[in-house]
């Protein structure tokens, strides 16, 4: 019969601490404001989770976190600081709204015309210049050197 508590008990235990990280990482985005606002390039109607997608892509091609292009603020108290996506207080952002332009175009005016040819390229994404790094490859001298390339 001890045994059955016991089991009971933990199981419950875990229910109640599943229960609570669902209900703190809901009070964390139900305190955001589920609908971005300031959307200049991407569909107004973009879902969350499209939206977190193409931020984390973003993050990933440059190297880089949200605190990048966006302005947060550190909450006394707070694990996560206070965000303010709608701001266009950083140049990086208005740098990536012009970046997100040119690909945009790159890949409807020159990449169209390079695929009915034949050609496998898809598309250009932030990652096919940046590679990690917040500033694009933007020469032969830029680019990464081969281990063996450093010893000379």
């Amino acid at each position: 019969m001890k045994i059955n508590k016991k089991i009971t008990f933990v199981i419950m235990l875990c229910i109640g601490m599943v229960a609570l990280q669902s209900f703190k990482y809901q009070q964390r985005h139900d305190d955001d404001d589920d609908k971005p606002t300031n959307l200049k390039i991407l569909s107004k109607d973009i879902s969350e989770k499209e939206l977190h997608n193409i931020m984390k892509s973003f993050s990933m091609s440059l190297g880089v976190r949200c605190n990048y292009c966006h302005v947060a603020q550190a909450v006394p108290g707070q694990e996560h600081p206070k965000w303010d996506f709608a701001s266009d207080d950083k140049k990086e952002k208005i740098t990536a709204r012009e970046m997100m332009k040119m690909t945009m175009a790159i890949n409807a005016e020159h990449l169209s015309k390079i695929k009915s040819m034949g050609d496998p390229l898809e598309e250009i994404r932030c990652v096919t210049c940046h590679m990690g790094r917040t500033t694009p490859i933007i020469s032969v001298d830029s680019l990464p050197k081969k281990p063996h390339e450093e010893k000379h």
